[in-house]
């Protein structure tokens, strides 16, 4: 393959590496994130969507850079304008960047334009891809994939003011986000006026993220999003097909009760997986001619090890919305939420794939000390 004319990175400079040497411990987690990955693969993958169509010019930024950029605000949850400012300041982050120490790291809106043309030229199966290049560097490092499966889903609120949104409505003006739409994400239990407990739901504005998550590997293997009315069953069987053709191997699938569907149960059992499916009580309690069925799986001895799994994609799911910015939306629309999703797992990813194979987290700090 030709070499992609790039522009060259500033990486030298009147002090050398002696700073760097000096300054950034080895067993630092940016220092071992830049060591341990190759990421030239994700020039050559990025650079055909990214490269301009005019044959005049300067040549582009190497698209790894802007990738390792936009991973830093995922990782450090910054914003992109926060992004720029943190590698000309933090030095573990400019050496994570290959540029020299005196270098200036590219601007914001050098970052926002390649993000968008990511998206622009390569839709959002672009990133979907680089979620799985970086399972497959995960595997070709020797993380370890286990047998075990775990489906879910999360929620993230919309980027919109809803006393605004009602006012917009009333001026007969379209929503700021037109993708955006109410769903319930679990229940609540309130006392009404007579004192007895009721049961309400919670209901949120915005949009879903699903997916599936390796217990043995602790990453994330595969994803889809959706509006936020849109039901969590209907995306567990692709999840899993999008898991086998990276070529893992599935014993066991593992959800909650709202995955409990007869189309999902006969699917894993097409497909040769075993389900551990967490059933709505009514499976075993109603009189039909598959209760027998149903008690004779929650009796399996591996159904409910396998249903104690679960907290663990529970767990990421507060790990991301906790210290990478997946509580809320960064941009607006279906289609650029799937980009923070995207971007968010391969963060959660890289993270686990340093603790991984040297037990190192990730730790540092904020903009606001540096």
């Amino acid at each position: 393959m030709a070499q992609p004319k790039l522009q060259k990175a500033e990486t030298d400079s009147f002090y050398g590496d002696y700073l760097y040497a000096n300054i950034v411990p080895e067993d630092h987690f940016l220092r071992l994130l830049r060591d341990l990955v190759l990421w030239q693969r994700f020039t050559y993958r990025l650079i055909k969507f990214y490269r301009g169509k005019g044959q005049v010019g300067r040549p582009p930024i190497d698209p790894a850079i802007l990738l390792k950029m936009l991973l830093l605000g995922y990782l450090y949850d910054l914003s992109e304008r926060q992004v720029e400012e943190f590698c000309n300041y933090f030095l573990p982050a400019k050496y994570f960047l290959g540029l020299a120490i005196d270098a200036h790291a590219p601007d914001h809106s050098t970052l926002t334009l390649f993000k968008n043309r990511i998206l622009e030229n390569g839709k959002v199966v672009a990133y979907e891809r680089l979620l799985d290049e970086i399972i497959a560097i995960a595997r070709e490092a020797g993380i370890e994939f286990g047998p075990l499966q775990l489906v879910d889903s999360t929620h993230t609120i919309a980027d919109v003011d809803l006393a605004q949104e009602k006012q917009r409505k009333d001026d007969g003006r379209g929503p700021r986000d037109p993708d955006a739409r109410w769903g319930c994400k679990g229940t609540y239990t309130f006392h009404g006026e007579d004192g007895q407990p009721q049961q309400g739901k919670k209901w949120f504005y915005g949009y879903k993220l699903h997916a599936s998550f390796n217990e043995g590997a602790q990453m994330i293997t595969s994803l889809d999003v959706s509006t936020g009315n849109r039901p969590d069953n209907a995306y567990l069987c692709d999840l899993i097909r999008s898991d086998l053709a990276q070529g893992l191997a599935i014993e066991t699938c593992v959800a909650d009760r709202g995955y409990d569907d007869t189309h999902i149960h006969y699917i894993l059992q097409q497909l040769g997986i075993r389900n551990a499916i967490h059933l709505v009580g009514t499976r075993t309690r109603k009189k039909d001619a598959n209760k027998q069925v149903w008690q004779q799986l929650i009796q399996e001895p591996w159904y409910r090890p396998a249903l104690g799994t679960r907290y663990q994609i529970e767990r990421k799911f507060g790990e991301a919305k906790l210290y990478h910015g997946l509580r809320d939306c960064r941009y607006l629309s279906l289609e650029r939420y799937a980009v923070q999703a995207y971007l968010t797992a391969i963060a959660l990813n890289l993270k686990q794939l340093i603790r991984g194979l040297t037990g190192v987290s990730l730790r540092g700090p904020t903009l606001n000390s540096i």
